[in-house]
C-alpha cells in the first residue's frame, strides 16, 4: 500500500504518507480517496507528507491542488512537509510553492497548525 493516513491531537489533524511514485496510478487514487475521508470526516487540518516520494507527474500534482482546493471550500488547510529537492523543484517551476504552505517535516506542519480551527 502506498497511502498510509493517521490523525494527530485527537483527531484534529489528518496526515497521510505517501511511499513511492505518484503517477496516475492506484496509488494515485488511494491518495485522492484518502482526502475525501478526511473530508467527510470533517477535518479541517491536513498534513500530506511527501517524504518517502521518489517521483510524481501531472496527475498526482492535480489531485494535490483538488486536495487543497476541496480543504479551503471546507474552510480547513492541507501543508505538504517532506519535500525531497527534485520534487521542489516542480513546485517552484510549476509556481506551486505560492499555493501550499511547505514544512520541511510533518513535526514543523503540526506545530505551524498551532492552536487555530
Amino acid at each position: 500500500m502506498a497511502v498510509k493516513t493517521t490523525t494527530l491531537q485527537s483527531g484534529k489533524i489528518g496526515v497521510i504518507e505517501v511511499k513511492g511514485s505518484l503517477v496516475g496510478g492506484e496509488e494515485t487514487d488511494e491518495l485522492r480517496s484518502a482526502v475525501a475521508d478526511f473530508v467527510e470526516q470533517g477535518t479541517k487540518k491536513l498534513i500530506i507528507d511527501l517524504g518517502k516520494v521518489t517521483y510524481l507527474n501531472s496527475t498526482a500534482i492535480g489531485v494535490l491542488v483538488s486536495a487543497h482546493t476541496t480543504f479551503s471550500k471546507n474552510k480547513g488547510h492541507v501543508k505538504l512537509c517532506g519535500i525531497n529537492k527534485n520534487i521542489n523543484n516542480i513546485f517552484v517551476i510549476t509556481k506551486l510553492t505560492m499555493v501550499f504552505d511547505v514544512a520541511e517535516t510533518r513535526e514543523d506542519a503540526v506545530k505551524t497548525f498551532g492552536g487555530n480551527e
